[in-house]
């Protein structure tokens, strides 16, 4: 499973998405992510929209596997539900 995180210097939820997938590839034999700071990268949010298949307003945007799940709520949810993570 690869994990790619869109995100940006700043935004609390890119670090806790980030800190979230580190601790998942510690975890998990079979998970791995990328970040990827949209401002180094010169990516915009209309970038990113295409990419989502609809408008995207906040970071960070997060792709499992290639598809689009959300924001960081949107990850720990699926973490809970597929992965196996609990509340700690």
């Amino acid at each position: 499973m690869y994990t790619v995180i869109f995100g940006r210097q700043g935004c609390p939820y890119c670090v806790r998405a980030k800190e979230l997938a580190e601790k998942l590839s510690k975890e998990r034999d079979d998970f791995s992510y990328r970040y990827i700071d949209i401002n180094v990268e010169g990516i915009t949010k209309e970038d990113l929209s295409k990419s989502v298949g609809k408008p995207v307003e906040t970071v960070p945007q997060i792709f499992i596997d290639e598809k689009p799940i959300g924001g960081c709520t949107d990850f720990e949810a699926y973490a809970k539900e597929h992965l196996g993570l609990f509340s700690e």
